[in-house]
């Protein structure tokens, strides 16, 4: 044989073997390294979120959707705010003494019926049950935490009482006790931020977690001093009459006739209302909310999503002043607004003088027209 031959014979069968023993050692051992993290990705921790406090202006914008106005006959109200998802909503016993149904007013205008199946004689708590506000998302409790000396706190009010409907301050007292009419207020928290006729029975907030941490409930006669009720002293008794409600209601002392919220409001001053509440819709794009707030007239020739569309480029809506006439059946409220604008040349300011029109539909208060007039 030829020694060429035979070396390439050789040759052959070596590269062979070879590719045969590279085969099996790739399809053993390739794979297994490949259930190592690949070296190209830099290996990624997985960072929990910080609980950042919500923004005061948040907080107190979020939390009036929840306040309610509580009316009796005789037109005297105070306030209130949804405390669970039944639709319960807490109060003071003295802005329902005497009463079994009340009319309650939403934030958004909405007239509501609300029943009284909670009561109490010396501790001045009620809870009303409004049936539409079932299912609602209601507020964050303190439920088991008494808010401290020196907390910041809020003190909202009844969302129509426009009268201090948002005060601020911090807790200042701790422990008092008095007594007015026949209730007696134990262990209350003194509050800086003053509580107006018509605050009675809205939220105390603690700002730096949004939680309800007590009820308002008194004031001196100055107006300077407000007293709140600690939630966490009184909870078992309203969550004992949401779950039982009281089948016949006790009468309050003969002093306390149920009308010591003593304001009442008129249309002029829900439209006021209303108007400040639309712009601040506006503000914090919830512009649902703002929608809702039109009449049916407007909303027919408008669709939601062109409403929407036309608010958009609006950073932000200052509402400068303010000026309400009665108008018959009607009210207009004029008001000059500064418009923080962006577009394509970057962002620029503009004073409009807007003319609002707002009537009664299906007995609430209404945006019905909005003529828009540059000041420039």
């Amino acid at each position: 044989m030829n020694v060429k031959w035979f070396i390439s014979i050789i040759m052959t069968i070596i590269l062979i073997s070879g590719g045969i023993l590279g085969y099996f050692h790739i399809k053993n051992t390739i794979p297994a390294q490949l259930t190592a993290p690949s070296k190209l990705y830099l290996e990624s921790e997985v960072v929990e979120k910080e609980n950042v406090p919500q923004a005061l202006k948040e907080i107190i914008f979020e939390s009036q959707k929840l306040v309610v106005k509580i009316e009796l006959p005789d037109g005297s109200f105070g306030s209130g705010f949804l405390y669970n998802d039944k639709g319960d909503v807490i109060t003071n016993a003295h802005v329902v003494a005497n009463a079994r149904d009340v009319k309650v007013t939403s934030a958004d205008s909405k007239e509501l019926t609300g029943e009284v199946i909670g009561i109490s004689i010396d501790t001045d708590i009620a809870v009303v049950r409004v049936p539409e506000l079932e299912g609602s998302q209601p507020f964050k409790l303190a439920k088991t935490r008494k808010a401290e000396l020196g907390d910041d706190v809020i003190a909202l009010g009844s969302p129509l009482g426009l009268q201090n409907t948002v005060t601020t301050g911090i807790i200042s007292g701790v422990g008092r006790e008095f007594e007015i009419d026949s209730f007696k207020y134990e262990d209350v928290f003194q509050i800086s931020a003053p509580i107006a006729p018509g605050n009675s029975g809205g939220p105390l907030i603690d700002t730096k977690t949004g939680e309800v941490v007590g009820i308002n409930s008194a004031t001196m006669d100055q107006g300077v001093i407000g007293f709140s009720i600690p939630l966490v002293n009184v909870i078992p008794m309203i969550e004992s009459w949401s779950a039982s409600p009281m089948e016949s209601l006790p009468r309050i002392g003969a002093n306390t006739t149920g009308n010591s919220a003593g304001e009442t409001s008129t249309n002029a001053d829900i439209a006021e209302y209303l108007v400040n509440y639309f712009y601040e819709s506006i503000n914090y794009r919830d512009y649902v909310t703002a929608y809702s707030l039109l009449g049916s007239s407007w909303q027919s020739k408008t669709a939601y999503e062109d409403f929407r569309a036309g608010y958009l480029d609006y950073l932000t809506i200052e509402v400068d002043d303010l000026l309400t006439k009665q108008n018959g059946n009607k009210v207009e409220v004029i008001t000059v607004i500064t418009a923080q604008e962006r577009s394509e040349k970057g962002v620029s300011y503009k004073k409009f003088k807007v003319t609002f029109e707002l009537g009664l539909e299906n007995d609430q208060m209404k945006i019905l027209s909005e003529k828009r007039e540059s000041m420039e």
